[in-house]
């Protein structure tokens, strides 16, 4: 009993020194080094996040820069830009920029893509259309800025003749190939809203242009330009009402009709997920579009150059060339969302894409060139506004019965062949209705 005692009191007063000392040193340390007991556990905590970022920010570059199999034309850019400054040739700058441009094109709306799993699918399309249509925009504001409004109205207008016709095709026959034991369907409500915005663009684009030739203006000139400042000014108000329609007002108007079934939800979970966190993605999108903007200053100024030296119609080039670089977002887009059988997020890029570009970045550029002190006006010729007018029927009478098949896409890529052909042998007439 005694040696279990004197045991116990050995066992105690052992303990006492070493409790002691621990509580001395850190009675102390509350009043002389705090910081030093969180600072080993806060600096370990410190440089997990530095790394775990510097991980995430290598893996997003990763993903954005080097994964992708169209970034190798990326080193175009430069190389356009030095042989601009070295050369002078502006054929090659005009190619090279071309090449340039097409792969930060895609990337951004791939960036887009992936912050529209943040945003939601309505306004996550209505982003894939703004920054789709972004390289389009910049090149308009380029040429505005350099006073050629041909190039401005010729590549809008070849971006929404490429969107209805090249993109929405190329979809509809991808998807019709991959999916032909059943009829892919998307939402007839939403078609047929796009479809009178874009006769209503279509309008407010004759009028001037009919008012030029007929000569019956009541001052001549200085009358089409008061029309297209007010019609521009119109069709702004158009849009925004119909992004409050589409956004806040029917949104249940504008499901997909994939939403309305549960079969695809599970694997639509499964498939798709974000790559990228959302601020890496709004990091993206801005770098693409700073690197689009340098690029398309070289481009723009080459286009004329270029014309001559390849000894191609400005029109073409405008029309044609320029828009299929500008569109590589919503066509990569638009393929691979009609390959996964979603039609209804394919028509809110490539036709969204068109209602955006005809009743926005059209009249936009209009009040910009306003303020600027250039005649930017609505008057895009007979030619090409015949051609708009027959495009927007026939992309209408296609997506009436809210079907589509791969005959359907074949056909719309034919008339697109047939649209490219017929810029290929065009030469404006004189440019007094700019």
């Amino acid at each position: 009993m005694g040696s279990a005692g004197e045991k116990l009191e050995l066992e105690f007063d052992e303990e006492i020194p070493f409790s002691s000392s621990q509580a001395t040193i850190k009675i102390d340390s509350l009043h002389y080094e705090a910081p030093h007991i969180v600072s080993p556990r806060s600096y370990r905590s410190s440089r997990v996040l530095r790394k775990m970022y510097q991980i995430s920010l290598l893996r997003s570059i990763y993903i954005v820069v080097i994964k992708a199999k169209i970034n190798v034309l990326l080193p175009f850019g430069p190389l356009a830009i030095l042989l601009h400054y070295v050369t002078g040739k502006h054929a090659w700058v005009f190619f090279f920029s071309l090449l340039g441009i097409t792969p930060l094109a895609e990337r951004l709306g791939y960036a887009t893509e992936q912050l529209a799993f943040y945003t939601g699918p309505t306004v996550g399309g209505l982003l894939n259309a703004t920054f789709g249509n972004a390289t389009e925009m910049i090149i308009s504001l380029y040429a505005l800025n350099n006073g050629m409004m041909r190039v401005v109205k010729q590549s809008l207008l070849g971006s929404i003749l490429s969107n209805m016709l090249l993109v929405l095709g190329c979809a509809f026959f991808s998807g019709g190939i991959i999916h032909q034991e059943k009829v892919q369907v998307f939402n007839k409500a939403t078609a047929i809203v796009n479809s009178g915005l874009l006769l209503m663009a279509v309008m407010g684009l004759l009028f001037p242009a009919v008012l030029h030739f007929t000569h019956t203006e009541l001052h001549f000139g200085k009358s089409q330009l008061a029309l297209s400042r007010f019609s521009s000014c119109i069709m702004l108000v158009a849009y925004a009402s119909y992004l409050f329609f589409q956004l806040k007002s029917q949104p249940n108007l504008y499901r997909s009709v994939s939403e309305d079934g549960e079969h695809n939800s599970e694997d639509s979970e499964e498939e798709e997920a974000p790559e990228i966190t959302q601020w890496e993605a709004i990091g993206w999108l801005a770098v693409l579009t700073t690197w689009i903007s340098v690029l398309s200053g070289y481009l723009v100024d080459a286009i004329e150059g270029a014309s001559d030296s390849m000894n191609l119609p400005m029109s073409f080039i405008s029309v044609i060339l320029l828009p299929i670089v500008g569109n590589a977002a919503e066509h990569a887009s638009a393929i691979m969302f009609a390959m996964k059988d979603k039609l209804d997020i394919t028509l809110g890029v490539a036709i969204g894409s068109s209602t955006q570009i005809s009743m926005f970045v059209i009249p936009f550029c209009v009040v910009v060139g306003w303020f600027m002190g250039k005649p930017m006006n609505l008057n895009f010729q007979l030619f090409e506004t015949a051609t708009l007018f027959i495009t927007v029927l026939v992309v209408a009478f296609m997506l009436q019965e809210g079907t589509s098949n791969y005959f359907k896409g074949l056909m719309l890529i034919l008339c697109y062949l047939i649209v490219a052909a017929s810029f290929f042998v065009h030469v404006d007439p004189s440019k007094d209705g700019d």
